[in-house]
């Protein structure tokens, strides 16, 4: 059983656990537009808890390149191992390796999967989100939206890593 987005380890059966279920989730560094849409797979291996399913939700994000909010659905495939904490014990830091960026560690009897929810739908949102691949941005030097109007700016700016070969060829026009 789900109980507040924890999940009782004694409640995972030998044919494990089905879980289907919609909840509206708050985060401080995402702005969910839609309740979280879970279906998701637990089973338990000895003390290990694998969470294997999909999660979708609508995510409110602000273009970067025009600066305007939009919204995007996040579909995002789960797929991890739970250990106990227990098994950390003695060790003060605990360096994660590549191949153990699908695990996690619990501690008790509960496993608390809003963490990883928020968690993985994060991880989905593109570094620069663009409201669309033909976006055009803004104009640098009046601001205005090249998406909606075109502006009169004549943008003049050399790369300074090219400035040096202005000193060499001047400003021909050829």
């Amino acid at each position: 059983m789900v109980y507040k987005m924890k999940i009782l380890l004694s409640d995972i059966t030998e044919d494990g656990l089905d879980l289907d279920f919609e909840e509206a989730l708050e985060s401080g560094s995402l702005r969910l537009l839609s309740p979280v849409r879970a279906m998701l797979r637990v089973d338990k291996v000895g003390s290990e808890v694998l969470v294997k399913g999909e999660i979708r939700a609508s995510v409110g994000l602000q273009c970067s390149r025009c600066l305007k909010d939009f919204s995007s659905d996040a579909d995002v495939s789960i797929d991890v191992v739970y250990h106990p904490v227990e098994e950390l014990k003695g060790e003060e830091r605990y360096e994660v390796g590549k191949d153990e960026l699908d695990m996690d560690f619990y501690r008790g009897d509960e496993l608390d999967i809003e963490g990883l929810m928020l968690e993985q739908i994060l991880l989905s949102v593109p570094m620069k989100p663009l409201c669309s691949r033909s976006c055009k941005g803004i104009c640098p030097k009046c601001g205005a939206d090249l998406n909606v109007k075109t502006c009169s700016c004549e943008i003049r700016e050399i790369d300074p890593r090219l400035a040096v070969l202005k000193k060499i060829y001047g400003d021909r026009k050829e």
